[in-house]
């Protein structure tokens, strides 16, 4: 996670931001902490990444790249105004003894890479391109799905669709999507994939409660997405609301502020040496925490 020091709306590069309206800096930083001190308080660890002045996206995690078997794939960012960040992630994961790939196509990270059991399923259509898919099964050697994105709003994976089980590589799996932010192709790819998924009405989509993050029995999520949150009780899981309102401002919620990490670095030394270096360490590593 990076918490959001620097966060602000500038620019414009999706439809949820909008320069006009003013950005409560303190307000976004407690939300934040209370996004962290959830994950703390369910029993995970998260990992810290010094925000940069002039990066007020970096709060949005999911984005820097994505962690699959140890392996780090780098983000290659759609706008200039994110092209730092990539770097700044890859590199943050270099210091700890993860083996990362710098990437060759046009790819954000997590926001549009998902991992459900053995898959990856990977967004396109606004920010990743396809030969990213390509490049991203060739690197980590497991199939990935490719599922084309049609509403704007929706511009990455991980804001229309939520890995409930099996995002830790586990071979149960469950997910839940909200239908039209999707092809009729990757519709019925997901129908085939997973024919018991729960399927979210536009009165949550349109709130990005889907953009949530699960560790199989929790569901930190959007407090609004309220009958989401019924759906998720119904079929065994523990909504957890938690607001995220202000940093909804530049168009990201709980999960585009949560960067999965799964798998061990490859060296072990450099993983315990960078816990004491610039990025400081609080303690959400969700594929390597206990459950």
């Amino acid at each position: 996670m990076c918490r959001p020091e620097h966060f602000t709306v500038t620019y414009e590069i999706n439809p949820w931001m909008d320069v006009s309206k003013p950005v409560d800096v303190a307000k976004a930083v407690a939300q934040w902490e209370r996004l962290r001190d959830t994950f703390l308080d369910l029993g995970h660890t998260v990992d810290l990444i010094d925000p940069l002045p002039g990066l007020p996206d970096m709060v949005y995690a999911a984005n820097g790249a994505t962690v699959v078997d140890g392996v780090v794939y780098g983000a290659l960012f759609t706008h200039p105004e994110r092209a730092a960040e990539g770097p700044a992630y890859l590199q943050w994961f270099a210091d700890r003894g993860y083996q990362t790939h710098a990437a060759d196509h046009v790819n954000e990270g997590e926001g549009d890479i998902l991992t459900v059991g053995g898959l990856n399923l990977a967004g396109t259509g606004f920010r990743t391109e396809r030969t990213a898919h390509a490049e991203a099964a060739a690197l980590w050697g497991r199939e990935v799905v490719s599922l084309e994105l049609v509403d704007p709003r929706f511009y990455h994976l991980d804001t229309a669709l939520t890995v409930l089980r099996g995002s830790d590589g586990s071979a149960e799996t469950d997910i839940a999507y909200f239908p039209p932010a999707f092809s009729d192709e990757a519709r019925e790819q997901l129908e085939a994939l997973f024919p018991d998924a729960l399927l979210v009405g536009e009165a949550d989509a349109e709130v990005l409660g889907m953009n949530a993050v699960s560790d199989g029995e929790h569901v930190v999520l959007n407090p609004n997405a309220t009958t989401y949150a019924d759906q998720l009780r119904e079929r065994g899981y523990e909504p957890v609301p938690v607001d995220t309102s202000e940093l909804l401002f530049g168009g990201g919620g709980a999960k585009c502020c949560t960067l999965e990490l799964r798998g061990e670095p490859s060296s072990t030394s450099a993983a315990s040496a960078g816990a004491t270096g610039a990025a400081s360490t609080d303690a959400l590593s969700t594929g390597t925490a206990s459950r």
